[in-house]
C-alpha cells in the first residue's frame, strides 16, 4: 500500500524543515518531494529511541511496553534485559525477544554481561562466558549490555575479559556503567572497548568520559534522574549525546517518555536539531539500529507533532504502519504465557529480629532522585535486647529475602525514606530480585512480604490496617495486563507508600536499588550489607 503524508518535514540530518510530501511505499519511504506552497500546521520528524531501558521497570512486558510507548513517539528502543537475565537466565532473554515481536515495534536487545551483577547475592541464574558467547553470536542480539563490574575490567577479571573481548571480535558495541569511575582506572575501563556510561552523576564526570572518547547518555528514570545536571553537553557535545530512561515505572511512562527529555530541553532553551540526534541519528549509527532518519530508502519510521515547541506526538509510524494516532493505539497484542522463577519462602516475626550486640551499627543512607547511597555509624533504638525501628530519627528496618531457596532473611536498618510508618516490599530488587521491604513495625514489613510471596512476584504495602499490592506474574518483575491499569494501580500503590515517606517520591523504585552491589556505597543483600567501595560484604555491627 502506498502512502503519502504532508507536513513540515525536519531533517534531522541536514539540520533544515520544509515543507513536503513523504511517500511511503513496502514500508520504506520512497520519496521525498518539497513543496514550499504547502501550507501545514504539523511538523514530521524521525521517530524516538530511547538509548538504554530496561523493560521489565516499567513492570509490563514488552507488548504493553510498547502500547504505551508508541502515545509518545518512541519507535524503538535498546533494551538490556538482565533484570529476568537474573531471574531466569536465556530462557528469560528468549522470551522478550518473543514477546517484543508480537507488536510492530522495534526492541534491539542485549547480551546480560553480569549475570548475577555480583558472586555477593543470590540470583535465579548465571550467564557465564559460553552463555554470554551464545547470545552474542545471534543476530537479533544486538550489543553486549552494561559491563557493571568495573572491578573487574580494571583488575583483568579473566571471566570480563573474555566477555569483553568476545563481544569486541564479534564487532558488537559494549555498554558501560562506571559511576564515579576516573583518572586512569576509567582509562582502562574505556580501553576495554567500552564505548557508553548512562552513570554520570556531575558535568565533570561526564566530560571526562566524554574526553576519553565515551558516549554519554542522559538518563531521566523514575528513581534515577540527571537530566537537570547534564543537560549542557547536549548543546557542547552534538553527536557524543543519547538520551535514555534506563528505568522507567509504568505511571511515568503512561505520561511521557523520551520525547519528555525533548520537552524540557526545549524549555532550557537547547538547539532542537541537536536533541534529536541525540535520540535518532546517535544510537542508529552507534548500535547498528535498523530505524528510519527520513531519508529515501530509510525504514518509514517517523512521527507527526503539532509544533516543536509544545511536541505534542499526533501520529506515530513504525515500517510504514501506522500504530498510534490522536490518542488511540492503533495494534493489538496477544497475552503471553505465564513464565517464572519462585520460591515461596515462609517467614516469621521472630525472623525480623535483631540483637542488641552494645554496639553503633551500618545504616545506608538512601537520597531521593540517586542510586548512589553512604554509610552512616548510627546509635539504634534498643528495646527488650532488640534492635528497633525509629521513627523519631528516620531509622528504618530493611530486609532482603533469597526468593530462589529456603533462607533466612537478611535485616539492616536505613534511613532517608522518612518512613513515618507502615511497610512496603516487592521483588523487584536489582539486579537478582531477591525480595526486599523496609518498614517501621516488623508485623507491617511481615504482611508485606507474605502479600509478595503468595502472589509469587508484585509489590505490596501494608499501613497498619490493609495490606494492598500488585502481582507480577511474569518472573515476578512484569504484568501482561493492560498497560494504563497497571500505571493506574501502581501509581495508587506509589501514592500510598509515598504518604509513608516524607523524603522520597519514588518509593518502590528507590528500594529497588537498595540492594544493587554495583552502586556506591552501602548497599543490602540476601548474604548481608555490602560495602560497594571496598566491594566485599561488611557487619551490621560497626
Amino acid at each position: 500500500m502506498k502512502r503519502i503524508i504532508n507536513g513540515n518535514i525536519v531533517d534531522v540530518i541536514n539540520q533544515e524543515i520544509f515543507s513536503g510530501e513523504i511517500h511511503i511505499e513496502n514500508k520504506k519511504i520512497s520519496k521525498i518531494i518539497k513543496n514550499e506552497d504547502l501550507k501545514t500546521n504539523q511538523y514530521i520528524l524521525p521517530g524516538l529511541v530511547d538509548s538504554h531501558v530496561h523493560i521489565e521497570s516499567s513492570m509490563l512486558t514488552p507488548g504493553r511496553f510498547a502500547q504505551l510507548a508508541v502515545k509518545h513517539g518512541t519507535v524503538a528502543t535498546v533494551s538490556d534485559p538482565h533484570e529476568i537475565a537474573n531471574v531466569l537466565g536465556i530462557k528469560g532473554v528468549d522470551y522478550m525477544i518473543k514477546d517484543g515481536k508480537k507488536v510492530p515495534f522495534k526492541f534491539y536487545f542485549g547480551a546480560p554481561s553480569c549475570v548475577p551483577a555480583t558472586p555477593f547475592e543470590t540470583s535465579g541464574a548465571v550467564l557465564g562466558v559460553k552463555e554470554v558467547r551464545e547470545l552474542l553470536e545471534r543476530e537479533d542480539i544486538k550489543y553486549l549490555s552494561e559491563m557493571m563490574n568495573f572491578p573487574g575490567v580494571i583488575n583483568n577479571s579473566e571471566d570480563v575479559v573474555k566477555k569483553l573481548n568476545i563481544a569486541s571480535k564479534l564487532g558488537k558495541p559494549i555498554d558501560g556503567h562506571a559511576p564515579g569511575l576516573a583518572g586512569e582506572p576509567l582509562k582502562k575501563y574505556i580501553n576495554a572497548g567500552i564505548s557508553t556510561d548512562h552513570e554520570c552523576y556531575s558535568l565533570e564526570e561526564a566530560e571526562e568520559k566524554i574526553a576519553l572518547g565515551m558516549y554519554v547518555q542522559i538518563r531521566e528514570g523514575s528513581a534515577a534522574r540527571n537530566f537537570e545536571t547534564l543537560f549542557p553537553l547536549i548543546d557542547k557535545y552534538p553527536g557524543k549525546i543519547m538520551l535514555c530512561s534506563d528505568d522507567l515505572h509504568p505511571d511515568d511512562l503512561s505520561k511521557g517518555h523520551i520525547n519528555s527529555l525533548i520537552k524540557a530541553g526545549l524549555k532550557k532553551g537547547l538547539n532542537l536539531f541537536n536533541l534529536l540526534m541525540a535520540v535518532t541519528i546517535v544510537p542508529k549509527f552507534h548500535y547498528g539500529l535498523d530505524t528510519g532518519l527520513l531519508r529515501k530508502g530509510d525504514p518509514a519510521d517517523l512521527i507527526v507533532i503539532d509544533k516543536p515547541e509544545e511536541f505534542n506526538v499526533k501520529e506515530t509510524w513504525i515500517n510504514g504502519e501506522k500504530v498510534f494516532e490522536d490518542g488511540n493505539v492503533l495494534f493489538k497484542y496477544e497475552n503471553p504465557g505465564v513464565i517464572n522463577n519462585f520460591y515461596s519462602a515462609k517467614i516469621t516475626l521472630a525472623d525480623l529480629k535483631l540483637e542488641d550486640k552494645g554496639s553503633k551499627i551500618r545504616v545506608i543512607r538512601a537520597y531521593d532522585g540517586e542510586l548512589l547511597t553512604t554509610e552512616e555509624i548510627m546509635k539504634p533504638k534498643v528495646m527488650g535486647g532488640e534492635l528497633i525501628s525509629d521513627a523519631s530519627r528516620d531509622l528504618a528496618k530493611i530486609v532482603v529475602l533469597n526468593r530462589y531457596k529456603p533462607a533466612k532473611p537478611v535485616v539492616g536498618f536505613i534511613t532517608g525514606f522518612g518512613l513515618e510508618g507502615g511497610a512496603f516490599a516487592s521483588s523487584i530488587a536489582h539486579d537478582s530480585h531477591n525480595l526486599i521491604a523496609i518498614g517501621m513495625d516488623d508485623r507491617d514489613i511481615l504482611n508485606a512480604l507474605k502479600r509478595v510471596i503468595d502472589s509469587k512476584g508484585g509489590i505490596a504495602m501494608s499501613d497498619g490496617v490493609v495490606t494492598e499490592g500488585i502481582s507480577l506474574e511474569i518472573a515476578g518483575l512484569m504484568s501482561a495486563d493492560d498497560p494504563e491499569k497497571v500505571a493506574s494501580a501502581y501509581a495508587y500503590l506509589n501514592k500510598k507508600a509515598s504518604g509513608l515517606c516524607t523524603k522520597i517520591k519514588a518509593p518502590f523504585m528507590t528500594l529497588a536499588f537498595m540492594a544493587l552491589l554495583v552502586i556506591p556505597e552501602l548497599k543490602i543483600s540476601d548474604r548481608g550489607l555490602f560495602n560497594v567501595n571496598d566491594f566485599k560484604e561488611c557487619s551490621l555491627y560497626a
